[in-house]
């Protein structure tokens, strides 16, 4: 089973793009993030004319996620429990960010698609909503670890765990990304007993998933590591290996984010 996750930066606007990826790349599961749409304009069509079963968690105009199977799908969850306790940002309870669902293949597994706040600037209530809304990824991690199932909590973390994540580490000391507690959080939901994909397929430094539209940062390979899959370890059991799809940043129209796609045994 091969699983994609892949913040598409409107679904939308980059359609022909996305959708020529997926017939190229063929993955059975796929989580978007920052699909920014509502539910109903979401282009369900194309997506099941390719086979895939479509699931939306949207959002007008920002944020919003979506998760694609080729398999049954069952169990769907829109947003984190608790969600509603995640006040203090402004409509926090509605910001759509998380979706997730069980994949009912031959052997199940099931799939979070996360797109987690930015958090900046620093020293806002934005950032403060980013240390919530991890605390209450944690929260629901610890959950799903109990079940013992196979599971990937995959997306945009919007978080450098660490400097060699980054081709210029420096750049990003004062953004909410790179900060000591982000750091730390990722550290954390790790600690429970999950394993990231890169580092099981031992992906080298400078495998980066995100380039900026501003400055050259593509052309100059000023890209950093945000996109991950966080495997149970009943999933890292079933681990065969991890692709960061770089070409797709050089498609036609493409977002500022690569797929970062695992393959589970079956």
């Amino acid at each position: 089973m091969r699983i994609a996750t892949w913040n598409v930066n409107s679904v939308n606007a980059r359609l022909p793009t996305v959708l020529a990826w997926l017939e190229a790349a063929q993955p059975d599961v796929v989580c978007f993030q920052e699909i920014k749409t509502v539910d109903e304009k979401f282009p369900r069509e194309p997506f099941e004319s390719l086979g895939y079963n479509v699931e939306v968690y949207g959002q007008k105009s920002y944020n919003g996620v979506a998760l694609l199977s080729k398999f049954p799908v069952s169990d769907v969850r829109r947003g984190l429990p608790g969600q509603d306790l995640l006040t203090g940002d402004a409509d926090a309870e509605d910001q759509a960010r998380y979706i997730e669902a069980v994949i009912e293949a031959p052997r199940p597994v099931r799939v979070g698609g996360i797109y987690l706040p930015n958090g900046n600037p620093i020293g806002t209530e934005k950032f403060d909503f980013k240390m919530r809304w991890m605390e209450r990824l944690n929260a629901h991690a610890r959950d799903l670890l109990a079940l013992e199932e196979s599971f990937t909590l995959c997306g945009d973390y919007n978080v450098i765990p660490l400097p060699e994540d980054a081709k210029n580490a420096s750049a990003w000391v004062n953004d909410a990304l790179f900060q000591p507690e982000s750091r730390a959080a990722f550290r954390a939901l790790k600690g429970l007993g999950l394993y990231e994909a890169g580092e099981l397929g031992r992906q080298p430094p400078g495998t980066y998933t995100f380039w900026d539209y501003q400055a050259g940062a593509w052309q100059r390979d000023h890209g950093i590591r945000i996109d991950f899959h966080l495997l149970s370890p009943q999933a890292a059991d079933r681990f065969v290996g991890v692709e960061t799809h770089r070409d797709a940043r050089d498609m036609e129209k493409p977002s500022d984010h690569v797929p970062v796609v695992i393959e589970l045994a079956d």
